[in-house]
């Protein structure tokens, strides 16, 4: 059985540079490898540089899944995602390639590789919710998910407003705690799922953090907003509130001066990071790695092949 190896950790620890060391490595030795994008922001089209979405021409030629198949204008779903991305990762295996899912959305990346199932939805309850907090915003139904399910509130957060209304959603059909929308870590999808952690210092990362946002703005997201908003970006549920791209949509509409908005991006940046951090801790059979580690690459190559 060909295994499905998968790279995780924070935003801004190197992993989409050591999937293409790997990739290469793995050609090398025999076995042809592509990549499966498990960042849930690269799925839409023109948000490139907000996301440090690698460009065609510097794939090395390695193909490429789950990218640019979304456009502004539409609502990412966990769910979708599962089903897409598991269709991929079989299909790569039945090529006789081996699948490396690499990314840093922890609900994408575990919704794959472990058991998992979703709840379903109701439209009328799913509407209710919604013209609700259009009506009181976020904290009054954020304190209601406190009261029926703490585990998921402490997850969740006051200010993600969509996974709020969702498990309020999922309590009120199932009648039990949302469980903070976690998979089941106990069993995985594919039997042979080698997940690899690459890891910074916290002052490194945050030094590495800021400077990254820095220069997002350097290379021009101020302009691929600009495009963004004649595709509708504003219109997007998940797009228009991704990190970098609200706040730089903020600053075209005078909302921000440039240097609030690039504030307000490391701060939202740094204490994403920090979330992925505890995320990913909590995978039992990662094997983790320093990103600086002289032998990263060899490293996780002998535990991709072992």
């Amino acid at each position: 059985m060909l295994p499905l190896i998968v790279l995780v950790g924070a935003t801004g620890t190197g992993k989409t540079a050591l999937s293409l060391e790997l990739a290469a490595r793995l050609a090398s030795a025999g076995r042809p490898t592509e990549i499966v994008n498990a960042d849930a922001m690269q799925l839409y089209r023109g948000m490139d540089i907000g996301t440090a979405k690698l460009p065609i021409a510097e794939r090395r030629g390695i193909p490429h899944h789950m990218f640019d198949v979304l456009d502004v204008t539409d609502e990412a779903s966990v769910a979708d995602y599962q089903v897409q991305a598991r269709a991929v990762i079989g299909d790569i295996l039945a090529r006789g390639a081996v699948p490396i899912m690499v990314g840093g959305s922890g609900l994408y990346v575990s919704s794959v590789i472990y058991d998992f199932r979703f709840p379903g939805t109701d439209a009328a309850v799913r509407a209710r919710l919604e013209a609700e907090l259009a009506e009181v915003g976020p904290g009054i139904l954020f304190q209601r998910l406190r009261q029926l399910d703490p585990a998921a509130a402490e997850s969740i957060g006051p200010h993600n407003a969509r996974r709020i209304v969702r498990a309020l959603e999922v309590v009120e059909l199932t009648g039990e705690p949302f469980g903070s929308g976690l998979p089941d870590e106990g069993a995985t999808w594919h039997a042979d799922t080698r997940v690899i952690g690459v890891r910074a210092e916290r002052a490194e990362l945050v030094a590495r953090l800021d400077e990254r946002v820095e220069g997002m703005w350097r290379d021009g997201l101020l302009d691929e907003v600009r495009m963004l908003r004649e595709r509708g970006i504003e219109r997007g549920v998940t797009a228009s509130r991704a990190i970098g791209y609200a706040q730089a949509i903020g600053e075209l509409r005078g909302e921000l001066s440039q240097g609030q908005a690039i504030e307000l991006t490391q701060a939202l940046t740094r204490k994403y990071a920090r979330r992925q951090v505890s995320w990913f801790r909590r995978y039992a059979a990662t094997t983790w790695f320093d990103h600086d580690a002289p032998a990263l690459i060899e490293d996780a190559f002998a535990l991709s092949v072992r």
